[in-house]
């Protein structure tokens, strides 16, 4: 089960259970922060969230393990079990490259894409970051595909000039 936890008025995650007890164990966030996983209706101060026990000295007393907090941040609008902890790659170097490198009206797409990805991971909005990631990898390689069939149309042609060339040649 994936965990999204609220520090200075940002709202990170998705992290495990396990990552958001050994960041509590840190003193990394407090039980004074907020917390929230699917299923929860409302976001909620850690140390009111009975799976994380937090027992952490010199903590604000928190309110009542059923209460509810009004909170600022709101539920993350893709389901976090989605993606399961996975990174979500940009491609934005390998878009980059073959669009200088390769074919640049067919790279400009995959950089539009590209730095969609981070940007739309940072909203929580999974699927259209994985949307994004996706496309832009599929530009990247309709630029290099091109670039190879061109490559392999030259060779060819300069090949046929050749003995083609010196067929006539020797007449």
């Amino acid at each position: 089960m994936q965990w999204y936890y609220s520090k200075n008025a940002a709202q990170l995650g998705p992290v495990s259970l396990d990552e958001l007890r050994a960041k509590l164990a840190s003193g990394e966030i407090s039980g004074s922060d907020m917390a929230w996983r699917e299923g929860m209706p409302d976001w909620r101060p850690i140390s009111s969230i009975s799976e994380l026990e937090v027992s952490v000295s010199g903590e604000q007393a928190a309110p009542a393990a059923g209460s509810v907090m009004n909170s600022p941040y709101s539920p993350p609008s893709a389901a976090p079990a989605q993606v399961s902890g996975a990174l979500i790659p940009n491609y934005l170097w390998q878009s980059i490259v073959v669009t200088i490198l390769c074919c640049w009206p067919l790279g400009i797409p995959a950089i539009v894409y590209a730095a969609k990805v981070d940007g739309l991971k940072a909203r929580g909005d999974i699927q259209g970051a994985l949307s994004a990631s996706g496309s832009a990898k599929t530009w990247c390689w309709i630029a290099v595909g091109s670039w190879g069939v061109l490559v392999v149309i030259y060779l060819i042609f300069a090949v046929a000039m050749m003995v083609f060339g010196g067929m006539q040649e020797s007449h």
